[in-house]
C-alpha cells in the first residue's frame, strides 16, 4: 500500500447523529423533497445542537486526520434568532478510572454570531480552527451550536461536514 496525503478530505455528518438540549428536538423531513432536517421546534430559549465530529485518528505523530473546518448547512425559520454561536470541544479520553477532560478548541466562524448567522434565511456556517489539530487515537470532538431564539424561531439542521487532510 502506498503513501497518503491528500488535504481535499471532507466528511458529512448525518442530522441522525446530532443531538440538542433545552427544546424539543426532531428528526423530520427536510423543506427540500428527499432530505432530513435536525429539527428544533419553536420555543423562546437558549438551546445547544451537538454535532460529533467523526474522523479517523491515529497515535503517530502528524498521521490520521488534520481536521481543518466545520459546515453546518442549516435554516431559521419564521423568524430570525438572537444569536448562533459555535464552539469546538475536544474531548481527552480517560485512562481507567480517570474521566476525560474537555477543552475549548480555539475557532472562529464566518457569518458574525448576532448578525449574519442569525437572520431568517438559509445558511452554511463555516467553523475554521485557528490551529488545526490531528486527532490522535485517544481525542474526540463535538461541534456546539447554541442558539438563542424567540418564540417563534424554528431551527433546521440539515448535515454537517468535516474538512480534513489526511495523511497514511
Amino acid at each position: 500500500m502506498g503513501y497518503v496525503h491528500d488535504a481535499g478530505f471532507a466528511q458529512f455528518i448525518p442530522v441522525q447523529l446530532m443531538s440538542g438540549a433545552t427544546g424539543t428536538y426532531t428528526i423530520a423531513a427536510g423543506a427540500v423533497s428527499g432530505t432530513l432536517a435536525f429539527h428544533r421546534a419553536a420555543a423562546a430559549s437558549t438551546g445547544i445542537i451537538t454535532i460529533p465530529i467523526l474522523l479517523p485518528g491515529n497515535s503517530g505523530a502528524s498521521k490520521g486526520s488534520l481536521l481543518r473546518s466545520i459546515e453546518v448547512d442549516y435554516e431559521l425559520l419564521l423568524a430570525g434568532a438572537t444569536s448562533i454561536t459555535a464552539a469546538l470541544a475536544k474531548v481527552t479520553r480517560g485512562v481507567e478510572g480517570a474521566v476525560a477532560v474537555v477543552s475549548a478548541v480555539t475557532v472562529t466562524q464566518d457569518l458574525a454570531a448576532a448578525v449574519a448567522a442569525a437572520t431568517q434565511e438559509q445558511h452554511r456556517l463555516v467553523v475554521t480552527l485557528t490551529n488545526p489539530e490531528w486527532i490522535s487515537s485517544n481525542v474526540y470532538y463535538f461541534l456546539n451550536l447554541t442558539c438563542v431564539c424567540g418564540a417563534t424561531v424554528t431551527i433546521d439542521v440539515l448535515g454537517a461536514i468535516a474538512n480534513y487532510t489526511f495523511k497514511a
